[in-house]
């Protein structure tokens, strides 16, 4: 017991509308369906819990989880509850939020893989019962930014933070009733790394909707043999592995609206990278959550979260690297309308795209980011800046057609954006015959996939052929946009998560 008000819980009580004897009632409840009918909770305990930070033993923590993930229709961990798991004695102030450490984050280094098994189980609980993510908000850029900084710049203390038994392999107690835990060899942490191949070529092909699930559920598998402690060589690799899948449980989380559940998984995968000594994938991680801000309107935040991106990514990240991570803070500079910091910023990423010799082999996770990707981000850069500045609008159409003419096969997402933005800057800069043309390309192509954000980018174009409704073939395409556009799937999901 603290003595001190469980804010959290406090917060989330508020949300659900419960009355204290009616949890306490559900929590009784809910224990004896799941083996626990000793259990006899009262309002006055739920009342401690509340007003005095008292922890409940297991397994109530699991239970009023498991209670207000169902009630809010959003993943609610234990943390996220003000609580964490007994038995781990000396680390509650590295884990329980304070006023400077709101949120959280970081956890204690022994936490990522509890924490990300946990987040992914009730990810997949509300998945199997049709639930979408409500009742949550985006923590700020500042807020994650002034957390994880100091915790990113150490050297992460893989070997220090496990404990040691004779053997070099012993299981993390935690883990055994979420996963039967044992030992995994190289063989099968290679399988693991191809399925991780696998998932993202899909995602890049047909977008995050169809696939979203299985990697969640690979993850929380994933997070399970890491409860087991293996050789460090094999550990940093299954780091590896958790650190990848959930980038792309974020990115497809992304995809397809569920926003505040998408940020968790980037900072959960900024933890995995960083806990297996991967300090250019924690960054590449983290300017994936920039962009979702963009995305989503923030460019501020995004910002914010690029600083820590660039700077916590260490002297090893490769100048392909360091140029991705540029355009994504060049598009949010655009969406400000800082036209000079984002040419200088783009210029840069140009520069260090040319000056990586290819001597050294990129990870797997900067491969889809080449020569039609880099021109296909400046032309959103400039085709954001030109809502600002119309004279951007003609470099972003020749960007785009360079992006379109570089993209292989695999890539329909991209190019379905590419086309997005080019239209939407012919829009722009009053050449509606040429904007109609690849505005309807977008239409096509756009039908291949099952992402969210190509309709989003789609109502930004729309807007723009307000200007020209009293054209004919412009009417026809505002139809055409009208009769395909889903029933706005990605809006009704963030309303409801945020």
């Amino acid at each position: 017991m603290t003595g001190e008000p469980n804010t959290r819980l406090s917060d989330l009580f508020g949300l659900a509308g419960w009355s204290k004897g009616e949890l306490a009632r559900l929590v009784n409840r809910q224990a004896a369906a799941t083996g626990h009918p000793q259990l006899a909770t009262d309002t006055s305990r739920v009342r401690r819990w509340i007003d005095t930070g008292e922890t409940p033993r297991d397994p109530v923590p699991r239970v009023l989880a498991d209670l207000f993930t169902e009630r809010l229709g959003r993943v609610v961990t234990i943390e996220d509850l003000g609580f964490v798991r007994n038995g781990r004695t000396g680390r509650r102030n590295d884990v329980r939020g304070t006023t400077e450490n709101p949120d959280g984050i970081p956890w204690a280094p022994d936490r990522t893989a509890t924490v990300l098994t946990d987040f992914t189980g009730m990810d997949l609980m509300l998945n199997r019962r049709g639930l979408v993510g409500a009742g949550a908000a985006l923590a700020a850029g500042t807020t994650l930014s002034t957390a994880m900084h100091d915790w990113l710049h150490t050297d992460p203390g893989l070997a220090q933070d496990a404990p040691r038994i004779d053997s070099p392999l012993q299981a993390d107690p935690a883990g055994f009733d979420r996963y039967e835990a044992a030992p995994i060899g190289s063989q099968e942490i290679e399988a693991l790394e191809r399925s991780v191949e696998v998932f993202r070529a899909w995602d890049a092909a047909r977008g995050g909707g169809l696939q979203r699930k299985a990697v969640v559920g690979q993850l929380n598998e994933v997070g399970g043999m890491l409860a087991y402690r293996h050789p460090d060589h094999l550990q940093r690799r299954l780091w590896g592995v958790a650190a990848n899948l959930a980038v792309l449980a974020g990115w497809m989380s992304h995809d397809v609206g569920l926003e505040p559940t998408a940020q968790k998984y980037f900072v959960i995968a900024a933890h995995a990278a960083r806990e297996g000594g991967d300090r250019p994938r924690a960054g590449e991680a983290l300017s994936r959550a920039a962009r979702q801000m963009v995305h989503l309107g923030r460019p501020d935040d995004a910002l914010d979260l690029m600083k820590l991106a660039k700077s916590g990514s260490g002297d090893q990240t490769l100048p392909r690297t360091q140029a991705m991570l540029r355009t994504i803070e060049a598009w949010a500079q655009a969406s400000m309308g800082h036209g000079q910091a984002m040419r200088r910023t783009l210029g840069e990423a140009e520069e260090l795209f040319v000056s990586d010799k290819g001597d050294v082999p990129p990870p797997s996770w900067m491969q889809m980011f080449d020569e039609a990707d880099l021109h296909g981000m400046e032309a959103l850069a400039h085709r954001t800046l030109a809502e600002h500045d119309a004279s951007a609008a003609g470099v972003a159409q020749s960007h785009a057609k360079l992006a379109l003419e570089l993209r292989t096969g695999g890539h329909q997402r991209s190019r379905t954006f590419d086309y997005l933005s080019l239209a939407s800057a012919c829009f722009i800069g009053d050449d509606p015959e040429q904007a109609d043309r690849y505005a309807r390309l977008a239409l096509v192509s756009m039908g291949e996939t099952s992402s969210h954000r190509t309709w989003d980018r789609l109502r930004e174009m729309y807007r723009l052929t307000g200007q020209y409704a009293g054209y004919g073939r412009i009417e026809e395409l505002r139809q055409e946009i009208r009769l395909a556009m889903p029933n706005s799937p990605s809006r009704k999901a963030r309303t409801l998560e945020t």
